[in-house]
């Protein structure tokens, strides 16, 4: 893989993006079959956005990823951490052996994101809701320091039932935050079934309208509608957007898809190895 340079955005094509989105799913099924422990179904449904985002979209410099002027990923769903830790490792912020550490003691790849520890990442994660305010936040400092990154905040659907999520929706378009674009991976799934049962969102889409918000929906595993989608926000004016992706939990692997089992739970060394037959 080519090895960006400073201002300069990785630029596979959709194949490529494919290919490597396959790659990102078996990294997270290794390290966290290594671990013994993690979040694979939330990994696995916001890996094809992910890539899109690291390999296609946002500029950014593993070689300096305090580059002032990077565009900024904020994981609000901080359990999804592997997917981001993969992105990270095949980008070039730390050696791809490194995920092998994950949730190890001692290790910089916690089980929730830390931006003390971990090069590239931008928030630390651990309490739901909180990522979209973070990512405001991130997204007004560019403003008054007259830089012109963009902010990517991924919500879970299940974190969207955090009242915080909607306080920032009221906050962001009032202020006129239009570099900030919000995706909410709507897997339907969260730790104790299933969302529409916990907490209905729908209508989701006419929530965050009536919030003023542009508002796009997508199939969140088609490279090129997450790109169409993606290019959309970054043209829109006056208000901040926020793109829906529909997705399914545990994607690329059969017996994870839309299974809330595995939400929190490891594959064991046998799953692990079908997995991986399965994303080969």
């Amino acid at each position: 893989m080519t090895e960006p340079r400073t201002g300069v955005k990785l630029d596979l094509s959709i194949p490529e993006l494919e290919k490597m989105a396959k790659q990102l799913r078996r990294d997270v099924i290794t390290m966290i079959a290594t671990a013994g422990s993690g979040h694979p179904g939330g990994s696995l449904s916001a890996a094809d956005i992910v890539t899109a985002l690291y390999f296609k979209v946002m500029r950014h410099d593993p070689k300096n990823p305090q580059w002032p002027d990077r565009d900024r990923f904020v994981l609000s769903k901080g359990h999804a951490a592997p997917i981001l830790y993969a992105a990270l490792a095949e980008c070039g912020y730390f050696p791809v052996e490194e995920l092998s550490t994950l949730r190890k003691l001692d290790s910089r790849l916690q089980g929730h994101t830390d931006r003390t520890l971990t090069p590239g990442v931008e928030m630390s994660a651990g309490s739901l809701g909180q990522g979209l305010s973070y990512g405001i936040g991130i997204s007004l400092a560019g403003r008054l320091d007259k830089r012109d990154y963009r902010v990517y905040v991924l919500l879970g659907d299940g974190e969207c039932d955090e009242g915080q999520v909607w306080e920032a929706a009221m906050f962001a378009p009032h202020h006129k935050v239009d570099n900030l674009t919000a995706i909410v991976d709507h897997n339907d799934l969260q730790l104790s079934g299933r969302v529409c049962d916990i907490m209905g969102l729908e209508p989701l889409p006419d929530k965050w309208r009536a919030f003023n918000w542009h508002v796009l929906e997508i199939n969140g595993h088609d490279i090129k509608e997450i790109l169409q989608a993606l290019k959309k926000a970054g043209e829109v004016k006056g208000k901040p957007t926020v793109i829906i992706a529909h997705t399914i939990k545990g994607k690329g692997v059969s017996f994870m898809e839309g299974n809330v089992d595995f939400h929190g739970k490891a594959p064991t060394p046998q799953e692990a190895e079908i997995a991986l037959k399965e994303l080969a």
